[in-house]
């Protein structure tokens, strides 16, 4: 006898729906190719989202939430924090890929920033400033910018082309994040 798990169900759809946004991006997507990846049948996928957009939003709040739990921030130790971020867009390519999509898909929408996104950044942000008020990190640049900065270089490999990536050797680039990190942030 079978037994009904939804949140089993949910999962696959998520992790089916990573796969082909990451692929495809919102525009080229199709449910039948989602339903097929996660092996539930292309009417199941309507029972748990309203729509393909819906689907979309809640695979970009799974891989925030994720992130959040999996790499919490360090602000004593941000050029690690850095490390990390980049070690993890190595190890789920097709998460770097999706968020590239997200961001193509949304830049300019006037949507808001999603809660989850918006609650992390904040955390972040505050978490920086007290290790600034501690004289841990420096304070010659705002939390958020230093936020910001710190994100982009644990991210820019993943997200440039290879005529950038092939400037630095594989293996020397979570160096170059650690110790750009390092430099940027230390008082």
């Amino acid at each position: 006898m079978r037994t009904r798990d939804p949140e089993r169900k949910r999962q696959q759809l998520l992790e089916g729906a990573l796969a082909e946004f990451a692929e495809h991006g919102i525009g080229g997507a199709r449910v039948d190719r989602i339903a097929t990846r996660a092996g539930v049948s292309a009417g199941l996928v309507y029972s748990f989202y309203e729509n393909k957009e819906g689907l979309f939003e809640a695979v970009y709040d799974a891989i925030a939430e994720q992130a959040v739990s999996e790499i919490p921030i360090d602000a004593d130790n941000l050029p690690e924090y850095a490390g990390a971020l980049y070690d993890a867009g190595l190890r789920h390519p097709e998460v770097m890929r999706f968020v590239a999509w997200y961001t193509l898909e949304r830049a300019g929408s006037g949507q808001p920033a999603r809660p989850v996104v918006t609650k992390s950044m904040a955390d972040k942000a505050a978490a920086i400033e007290e290790a600034q008020r501690r004289g841990v990190v420096t304070a010659d640049r705002t939390a958020a910018e230093l936020l910001a900065l710190v994100l982009s270089l644990a991210n820019m490999w993943q997200l440039q082309g290879e005529d950038v990536r092939d400037l630095v050797p594989v293996g020397e680039r979570r160096r170059v994040v650690v110790d750009a990190v390092r430099q940027l942030v230390t008082p």
